[in-house]
This record gives structure tokens, C-alpha cells and sequence, in this order.
């Protein structure tokens, strides 16, 4: 039992980290390329999103081990084509200024959200969408798989925009420069802790999910969601603990097009 969950934890770490760096690289690549490379990126992207939606279509009439691993796949490829989809500037928001100086409170708040507008409501639908999919369904590790990465997204963009003291704008691209104005980096704020405190609650639940689990689909299912809620309890943390956690990616991306040499040899690109 140990070694499947070992196994199974490991797995899901590492679709999580080769699921972003390849996100990445394509943004960054279309980023560089400019022009009409960026809505290429996401059109030929579209396969993805059908590909997830096929796998959690197929995997909510099984209870096996493949169904499992299946909805977990496809929870996850729905959700890394809307972010390309974003991250590309395709589906962002109507407002594409930068934040006027001195601007604050509500009236930030509301600029701030047009930025983002279309990306939340497309969020929000591929979870209406997942929901619709699995309703009624044994497996429902798709659905748990997209709600935790839903609600990690807007914990992170919450403390991301009333303050935090880490902020890594490194792989922000062109499409969303004017995102970075809406940022603020300075002590955490009462967001922190709730965010923390909701994604703990949300591991917790999990790993008594997971101590309870008997079957084999039922204990790759809890690793499956204890593992990425870890996932997304972490990336909290490193909004705040002092680490280097971009160079889990920038090794395998191409530098932007406005670095100079000495900037690519000095970030390793």
C-alpha cells in the first residue's frame, strides 16, 4: 500500500511540474515569436481541451484504477488549456491598461477584475462543465481535481492583489505585462492565513480520504487529490518562505526576446 502511494504521489508531482513547464515553454516560444503566435499557440492547443474532456467523459463511468488516473489527466488538460488560453492573452479580460497610481479600494479591486474577467468566467464554466460530467459518478477525482486548482487560482490572485512579500513575475508574458500593476509586494494581509487555512482543511480532508481508502482506486484517488492540494498548499508557502522555486522551470525555457546576452547567461538560458 505504501509503495502505490509513494508511486502514485510521485506521479502526480510530476505531471504537475512537466504539465507547467511545457505551458510555459509554449507561451514563452509564442511570446518570443510574437505576431499571430500567441492565438496559434492556444487554436492548436484546442486538441487538449477535447482530449480532457473525453478523458473525464470516459473515466466517470469507471470505478477502476485507469479510470482514476484518467480523470485525473483530464481534470488537469482542461484546466492547462484555459491557462494557455490566459497566458497567451486569448482569454484574459476587457481592461488591458495599467493600474492608474494612487488607485485603490474598491475601485482597484473592480479594474483589477476586468483584467481577469473572461479568464474566471472560463474557469468557472470548465467547472460547471466538469460537474455536469461526473454527476452521479463513482469517480470524482475529476471534479475534485479541478475545484482544488479552481480555488487555489483565486486564493493565490486574492493574496497576489492585497499583498504578499513574494511575487515572482518571471514568467509573465508580453500579452499580460499590465497584470504586474495590479500586483502588490509587501507584508501578508489577512488573506494569507485563509487561504492556508482553507487549503489545509482541504489536504486534511483528503488524507483521512486517503486513511479510510481500502480499495486500490479508492487509494490512488485520495494520493491523487492529497498530493495536488499539497501541491497548492505549497505554492502558497513559497508566495512567502524565500526560495528559488522558478528555477524548477526556467532551465527548460527559451529567454525572452528582449534579454540581453548577459541577462540570458546569467539566468542560466
Amino acid at each position: 500500500m505504501l509503495t502505490e502511494i509513494w508511486i502514485t504521489a510521485v506521479f502526480a508531482m510530476f505531471i504537475w511540474w512537466f504539465s507547467t513547464g511545457v505551458i510555459l515553454l509554449v507561451v514563452r516560444r509564442a511570446d518570443v515569436l510574437g505576431g499571430p503566435a500567441p492565438a496559434k499557440a492556444t487554436l492548436f492547443g484546442l486538441p487538449l481541451l477535447a482530449i480532457g474532456l473525453a478523458f473525464v467523459w470516459i473515466s466517470s463511468t469507471g470505478a477502476d484504477v485507469l479510470s482514476v488516473y484518467l480523470a485525473f489527466l483530464g481534470a488537469l488538460a482542461i484546466w492547462g488549456w484555459i491557462e494557455l488560453a490566459f497566458l497567451t492573452g486569448v482569454i484574459t479580460g476587457p481592461e488591458k491598461r495599467d493600474c492608474p497610481v494612487g488607485l485603490q479600494g474598491r475601485a482597484r479591486f473592480g479594474r483589477a477584475w476586468w483584467t481577469v474577467a473572461y479568464h474566471e468566467l472560463t474557469l468557472l464554466a470548465g467547472l460547471v462543465v466538469v460537474e455536469l460530467l461526473t454527476r452521479g459518478s463513482d469517480n470524482d477525482v475529476a471534479f475534485w481535481a479541478y475545484a482544488i486548482l479552481f480555488i487555489a487560482r483565486i486564493l493565490a490572485k486574492l493574496n497576489v492583489f492585497f499583498g504578499i512579500p513574494r511575487i515572482n513575475t518571471e514568467f509573465v508574458p508580453r500579452p499580460l505585462a499590465h497584470l504586474t500593476s495590479y500586483f502588490r509586494r509587501g507584508p501578508i494581509t489577512a488573506m494569507f492565513p485563509l487561504a492556508i487555512t482553507i487549503l489545509s482543511f482541504g489536504m486534511a480532508c483528503f488524507l483521512q480520504r486517503l486513511w479510510v481508502a481500502e480499495t486500490d482506486p479508492a487509494i490512488v484517488a485520495a494520493t491523487l487529490l492529497t498530493t495536488l492540494s499539497g501541491l497548492a498548499l505549497l505554492e502558497h508557502w513559497l508566495m512567502v518562505v524565500p526560495l528559488p522555486d522558478a528555477k524548477l522551470w526556467r532551465w527548460m525555457l527559451p529567454a525572452p526576446a528582449d534579454m540581453t546576452s548577459e541577462e540570458r547567461k546569467t539566468n542560466g538560458l
